[in-house]
């Protein structure tokens, strides 16, 4: 792949050299916050800009976020964005949302609840311009946020090689349907959603950490994908869960979010401040 698209994709070249890549959420709206959370960390491969549960509009709060991120330079997170489509609108209204995600500049998708192969093979079909797929081009300015001298041609030719495609497994029937979700070809990779994974196999939801037959579950989802040759990614909400996380080998572990980690620094500042030894330990996520 030519370097001029690979040069600000952190998470691609993560993924090409087997080394785990460490990201943040973002839920709350605005280039500044998205900017400002991006630049936080050199040890900060990716962000998610959450247009499903999250605050930023998917058009144009994306690309404003996109673009803010992209403007810190080559070294610069890579951005991905998840839609608010779920797996069951991949062949209708995600088809379109991937488009304007893609088109905004974002690195990747992710799709939230896919449940089967069929799912997944539109996510991936409406993600790449053809013949592998049926994305549309035509956007003159998604070239801008993939850096400086990088024209409409290069990102036309090398789009369905840097573009990052992820779906989520977080329903009972994409539990069940995993071998066939990973089967798919194009497809980069699976994220673990381990609130719902839980809620939808009657569990309680991870307080912090999954309940013991979720777990079961989501290091089955580790082995299945890594035995399919696809990378697995996995929601935490704390450095020390993902620690946990790069030691059992997955390959792209969310470290917390944007507001969780401001309510959770502002506590601990708080609490310092008026003699407290530990503050109130709260539901993050």
């Amino acid at each position: 792949m030519a370097t001029v698209l690979s040069h600000a994709h952190p998470l691609l070249h993560a993924f090409r050299t087997s080394k785990p890549a460490l990201g943040i959420w973002l839920t709350l709206p605005g280039a500044l916050n998205a900017r400002a959370a991006a630049s936080a960390s050199p040890h900060l491969s990716w962000v998610v800009i959450d247009c499903e549960h999250g605050m930023t509009a998917l058009h144009p709060g994306a690309g404003e976020s996109v673009n803010a991120i992209a403007g810190l330079g080559p070294d610069a997170p890579s951005t991905i964005v998840r839609i608010p489509a779920t797996g069951a609108c991949a062949d209708g209204s995600a088809s379109w949302q991937i488009k304007y995600a893609l088109d905004q500049g974002a690195r990747g998708v992710l799709v939230p609840m896919v449940s089967n192969r069929a799912q997944a093979a539109a996510v991936v079909s409406a993600a790449r311009f053809p013949p592998t797929g049926v994305r549309g081009f035509g956007n003159p300015f998604t070239q801008l946020a993939w850096g400086p001298g990088v024209s409409a041609v290069d990102y036309l030719q090398r789009a369905n090689e840097s573009v990052v495609v992820l779906v989520q497994i977080e329903t009972r029937d994409g539990y069940t349907n995993l071998d066939e979700i990973l089967s798919v070809d194009g497809l980069d990779g699976v994220f673990i959603g381990p609130y719902d994974l839980s809620l939808s196999h009657g569990f309680p939801a991870p307080s912090p950490d999954p309940h013991p037959e979720v777990e079961k579950m989501i290091q089955n989802i580790l082995a299945v994908a890594h035995a399919k040759g696809k990378k697995c990614a996995v929601f935490c909400t704390s450095g020390s869960q993902s620690t946990k996380r790069v030691k059992e080998g997955f390959d792209m572990i969310n470290v917390t979010t944007d507001s969780g980690a401001m309510a959770d620094g502002l506590s601990r500042h708080l609490a310092t401040a008026v003699g407290d030894a530990e503050p109130d330990k709260r539901f993050g996520y």
